[in-house]
């Protein structure tokens, strides 16, 4: 749960049940395997259902359960968090990439 995409995940299925695209047209930068491994794990984790209907092309979609559903307003605060911090950190990766040239930290 302490990933981004996670807390982007979960922020999204907040606004109600999506489908795979949709989910992946709303959260900038997401990969189709990343997303797929972030749902999988939340589904694991008893954070979102999957629904998977018997049509052609299998139609899926995913919503919070009620576990993931409390958890809205504590995600959601971390995101609105990193929203507002966003460009601080940004120039803090530069100057510290600056100071510590080669490093692998990313």
């Amino acid at each position: 749960m302490g990933d981004r995409w996670s807390v982007l995940v979960i922020v999204e299925l907040a606004n109600g049940t999506r489908r795979f695209r949709q989910l992946q047209r709303a959260i900038d930068g997401i990969s189709q395997r990343m997303l797929t491994l972030t749902v999988r794990r939340l589904e694991r984790d008893g954070l979102v259902e999957r629904t998977v209907y018997p049509t052609v092309p299998a139609q899926v979609d995913y919503r919070l359960t009620a576990a993931g559903a409390s958890l809205t307003h504590l995600v959601r605060a971390l995101a609105d968090w990193s929203l507002e911090h966003r460009d601080g950190i940004a120039r803090s990766r530069e100057d510290y990439d600056a100071r510590h040239p080669g490093h692998d930290i990313r």
